[in-house]
């Protein structure tokens, strides 16, 4: 996989231009306290398919809690793995890239947000707002006080999820907007891994060469190693920039940024 703040920055760059973008489509007519949101959420579910491998640092986001969540994850994973792997397919026993790692997990979770998200307003959105943010915050400062990490990560996701909500106090979140939120996080995370040398089961359960856990991948020559020289001098720096210019753009387009006067940021 990438590493986390790769992943995190790619979630939030997804969301900046889905929204930039869809300028005569609702989704880029958002207010830019749902924007805001949205991007939270986007760039938590940026981390959210690594939940299934409990080694993983973001399975350590909220300590034991999310520890135990990410043990059931990888054995669900694991287990889904087992029962619909071709011959062709490796076998393996760990859940990891698996379940959460395919398009279908993506549709499932964003469906499943936008169902929440509609449920309530008052305590819904805040338990996930407080979830994605601990997400993100993990994966950007994913080594950032290992010996209490869980304990500070809670707290500033607490500090986030305050914020976000005292802002959109008096504006409704769309649920749609949640959902599509977190839907294209998570395939912003399958996108980064699939460019990495093991590459990403996206497709699951459809048969390609045989197998329905089929890695998706570029060609090798254009895949990269996780953590090395490509993604941490190129690639990483080149997706946070894009998604500090395409959020701007997005902000801009939704009337949040007025000093930038007549600087059009996205001339399309």
């Amino acid at each position: 996989m990438s590493t986390g703040p790769t992943h995190a920055m790619s979630g939030l760059l997804a969301w900046a231009a889905v929204t930039a973008l869809a300028d005569h489509h609702p989704i880029g007519q958002l207010t830019p306290q749902s924007w805001a949101v949205g991007a939270v959420l986007a760039t938590g579910a940026a981390l959210l398919p690594d939940l299934d491998h409990p080694s993983s640092t973001i399975s350590r986001t909220f300590g034991p809690i999310s520890g135990g969540a990410s043990a059931l994850i990888n054995s669900i994973s694991s287990f889904v793995y087992r029962t619909t792997r071709t011959r062709k397919d490796s076998n393996r026993d760990g859940g990891h890239r698996g379940l959460t790692h395919t398009l279908a997990f993506a549709v499932a979770a964003a469906v499943g947000t936008t169902a929440v998200v509609q449920q309530s307003q008052k305590w819904a959105l805040p338990v996930l707002m407080f979830v994605f943010a601990g997400l993100a915050v993990r994966g950007i400062m994913n080594d950032w006080c290992p010996k209490k990490d869980a304990l500070l990560i809670t707290v500033v996701s607490a500090v986030i999820t305050g914020v976000c909500l005292a802002w959109t106090a008096r504006t409704a979140a769309s649920a749609a907007a949640c959902g599509v939120a977190v839907g294209v996080g998570c395939v912003a995370h399958y996108l980064g891994d699939a460019i990495t040398e093991q590459g990403c089961p996206i497709l699951w359960p459809i048969p390609l060469a045989g197998k329905t856990w089929f890695p998706v991948a570029p060609p090798k020559v254009l895949r990269m190693q996780t953590g090395g020289k490509v993604e941490m001098t190129v690639v990483g720096p080149l997706i946070t920039l894009l998604s500090v210019w395409l959020s701007a753009a997005a902000l801009q387009q939704a009337g949040a940024l007025p000093f930038l006067g007549g600087i059009d940021l996205l001339p399309v």
